[in-house]
Parts: structure tokens; sequence; C-alpha cells
């Protein structure tokens, strides 16, 4: 892995890691060093151990031996002592003293020289009291002057002495073994300590040094970074809060929609009301028109009589002359006929106004025929043109009745038209007052999801200023961090 791509962990990791690499080669040589010196006090106890063994021997020699003089010389057993302490000592020191040295052929050799010497100087010495006690002061001083105890002794101490001398040698290159070891640790930790601490301090620096030229680069980063941030927080939070304007106003714009659907809907359904009303009214007004043409028709039906009836009175009338009795005949019927055209002319109302002059006129020639037979001559041609008139007048009629009659069935036609278009607005209507509440109910949904857009909006804002302030603590935890290496950078 390249220098450039460790990260900071792995820089401060590296750097512990060869400083535990130092701290742990001078712990190994410190170790390595006390271990020398531990094994080097325990063979200096060992030596020392030896030495104070062959001490012991001698001096328990020299105890048995100032004892037996004593006793010798005074003859007081308390004398004996000494010596009597020596003989149960010694060969346990003897075995000591074997003990110790069993690692040592030298000492071991010299040890079985010893022994049987130490053996006979004991010996010696017992003699000498025995003597002493039996013989008397003459017989031990005889065996004391042989000086077989002297040279016994003299070659204990020799033997003693070359061992205890050796024991010595050894202790002395021991002790300059133990100096030496102790001056290896001290060197070695000194100037390992000094070493590691001028690695660590330069590694340290070179960390730092490294460390802070990157840093500097991150802040410069995080400065550009945050105020790029800060730029679009300020924008966001403005953004934010011009779209909460904008959503109230749109809010504000859709419950004035939403009261206006309403009414839509109520006048909606006013509108189906009347238009529901409009509809039987003109099913009314289709009956009432149905009901008047089968009147214009009758009348036409009527007048069609009546043009028949004209023409047959037209042909009477040229007989009138001839036979009075059909006159008076006819006078009656016409009479009849005239009073039925009145009521028929009443029934047709404007229309059969003319008709019922006629049949008035008719009505009155019929009474002057009937009153005066006399006159019937000379009114024959006047009855026979009055009654052209009247026939020209009904066929009038006629043809004014069946124009109103062709009226009245366009009228029906354009009456049922209007219910038909009464129905379908009515129908409309209610298409409307549907739609319209289904839009009122939309434009509730739609205020419903713009309150939610404008709390969102507004967590928003919230947001953007939590963000720009987010961004004003990082641009300050840059400068504060800038400030901190600029030393380092500097340096």
């Amino acid at each position: 892995m390249a220098r450039a791509e460790w990260t900071f962990g792995q820089r401060i990791g590296a750097g512990f890691a060869l400083a535990a690499l130092v701290l742990a080669v001078v712990a190994a040589f410190g170790h390595r060093s006390s271990a020398r010196l531990i094994d080097n006090d325990r063979l200096v106890e060992h030596t020392q151990s030896v030495r104070q063994e062959v001490a012991g021997l001698l001096s328990m020699l020299k105890d048995a031996e100032t004892g037996q003089r004593g006793y010798v010389i005074t003859g007081d057993e308390a004398f004996l002592e000494p010596y009597t302490q020596a003989e149960r000592t010694i060969s346990g020191a003897l075995e000591r003293l074997r003990h110790l040295t069993e690692d040592d052929i030298d000492q071991q050799r010299r040890m079985e020289q010893v022994q049987p010497l130490i053996a006979s100087k004991l010996a010696e010495l017992k003699r000498s009291i025995d003597a002493r006690r039996t013989g008397g002061f003459e017989a031990a001083r005889k065996i004391i002057a042989t000086g077989r105890g002297k040279e016994l002794m003299d070659q204990v101490r020799q033997i003693l002495g070359d061992l205890d001398q050796e024991e010595a040698e050894r202790l002395q290159v021991r002790f300059a073994d133990s100096e030496a070891s102790v001056r290896a640790a001290q060197v070695v930790m000194l100037w390992g300590g000094v070493l590691g601490v001028l690695l660590i301090a330069g590694l340290g620096f070179f960390i730092v040094r490294t460390l802070s030229r990157e840093i500097i680069g991150a802040v410069g980063h995080i400065q550009s970074s945050s105020s790029e941030l800060q730029v679009a927080a300020n924008q966001q939070s403005i953004g934010s809060r011009e779209q909460v304007t904008s959503i109230t106003e749109i809010s504000s714009t859709v419950s004035e929609l939403l009261a206006t659907s309403r009414q839509i809907a109520e006048s909606s359904q006013r509108v189906a009301h009347i238009a529901g009303e409009t509809a039987q009214a003109a099913g009314k007004g289709d009956q009432t028109v149905q009901r008047a043409s089968d009147s214009v028709a009758t009348t036409r039906r009527h007048m069609d009589l009546i043009v028949g009836h004209m023409l047959d009175l037209g042909k009477k009338s040229q007989q009138i002359g001839g036979v009075l009795e059909i006159i008076n005949e006819l006078s009656e019927q016409t009479n009849i006929l005239s009073i039925n055209a009145s009521v028929e002319a009443a029934g047709a109302g404007e229309a059969g106004r003319r008709f019922a002059v006629v049949a008035d006129e008719i009505r009155k020639l019929a009474d002057r025929v009937g009153g005066s037979t006399k006159e019937i001559r000379t009114l024959v041609e006047e009855v026979r043109a009055a009654v052209n008139t009247t026939v020209m007048a009904t066929e009038g009629g006629a043809k004014a009745a069946e124009a109103g009659t062709k009226q009245f069935s366009e009228l029906a036609v354009s009456f049922q038209g209007i219910v038909g278009m009464v129905g379908t607005s009515r129908e409309v209507a209610r298409e409307i007052e549907l739609s319209t509440r289904q839009q009122a109910t939309a434009v509730e949904q739609v205020t419903l999801a713009i309150s939610n857009i404008a709390k969102a909006t507004r967590e928003t804002d919230v947001s953007a200023g939590q963000t720009l302030q987010t961004a004003k603590e990082l641009t300050q935890l840059a400068r504060v961090l800038s400030r901190l290496v600029q030393v380092e950078a500097g340096s």
C-alpha cells in the first residue's frame, strides 16, 4: 500500500507499532540482562553459601579442637561442649557442602579428599580426650605432641582453603559478570530509550507534518463545501418560505373553490328541481294542446257538416217556393241547425265568431220564414245568396280550422320537444350536481393534500434552517481546524 493511501488510523497505528517494536527490543534486551543478572545473583548466592559452609566447617573443627584442648588442660567435662556440638554437626555440614558442590567435579574431588581427613582429625581428638580421661594429662599430651592432629588440621585447612579460594575466584568472576550485565542493561535501556524517544519524536513529527498538509487540504474542501452548503441552505430556506406562501395562497384559493363547488352543487340541485317542475308543467301543457287539437278537429268536422248542410240548404231553397211545408220544415230545421251552429260557434272561440253571426242570421231568417211564408219567395234568393255566402264563410272557417289543427299539431310537437329538452336538462342538471359533488370531494382531498404539503414544506423550512445552522457550524469548525494546523503547515 502506498504511503499516500494510508488512512489516519493506519499511520498512527504504524507509528505506535514502530514505537512498540523499539520498546519491545529494549524490553527484550532488558529482560535478557535481568535474567542473566538474576542467574548470576543465584550463582553468587550459591558461591557464598559454599564459602559459608566451608567457613562453618572450619569453625566447627576449631571449636572441636578448642574444646579438646580445654578438656585436656583442665580435665573439666564442661570444656567438651564445643567438641560435642561440633561432632554432632560436622557430618551435616559435610553433607550440605557435598550437595552444594555436586555439580563441580573439582570441588567434589576436594570433598572426597577432605572428608577422611576430617574423620581422622575427629578420631585423633577423641583419642586424646579418651587418653585424658583414662591416663591423665600426660597421656593426652603425648598424643598431642606427636603433631598428628596439627598435620591433619593443616591438610584440612589446605583443602578447604583451596575450595574456598576457587569459590572466591568464581565469586569475583560472577561479580564482574553481574556488573557487566548491569552495565549492558543500563546501556541498552538508556540508548534504547533515547533511540525510541528520538524515533517516536521523528515519527510523530513526520505524521503530524503529513497529516497537517492533508488536513489543510481537507479543511479547504470542507470550507468550500460548507460555503456551498450554506448558499444552498439559504436558497432552500428562501424557496421553502416562498413555497409556504404559495401553498397558503393555493390553500385559500382551493377553499374558495370548495365553497364555490358546494354553491354550484346546491344551485344544480335547485335547477334540477325546477327542471322537474318545468317538465311536469310542459307535460300538462302538452296534454292541454292535445285536447285543444282534438276540439279543433271536432270543429272542423262540424264545419264540414255545416258546409254539407248549407249545400243541401241551397238545393232545398230552390224548392222552397213550391213546397211551403218543406219551407216550414226547413225553417224549423234551419232554426235548430242555427242553434246548434251557435253552440258550436261559441265552443270554437275566436274562429267561430263569424260563424256565430251567420248562425244568428240563419236563425233570424228561419224565424222570418216561419213567421211569414209570404216573404219566403222574396227571400229565397236572399237565402240562396246568404247560403252561398255562408258556404264560402264556412269553407273559410273550415280552412282556418284546418290551419289551426295543423298549428296545434305543430304546437303539440313543439311541446313534446320542450318536454324532452326539459327532461334532458333535468338529467344534465343532475349530472352537473353529481359532478359538482364529486368535484367538491376532490377539492377536499386536494385541500387535505395541500395541507400535508404545507406541513411538509414547513418541516422542510425547519430542516433548511437546521442545515444552514449546521453549515455555519461546519464553517466555524473548519476555521478552528485550519488555525490548529497552521503551525505545523508553516513549519
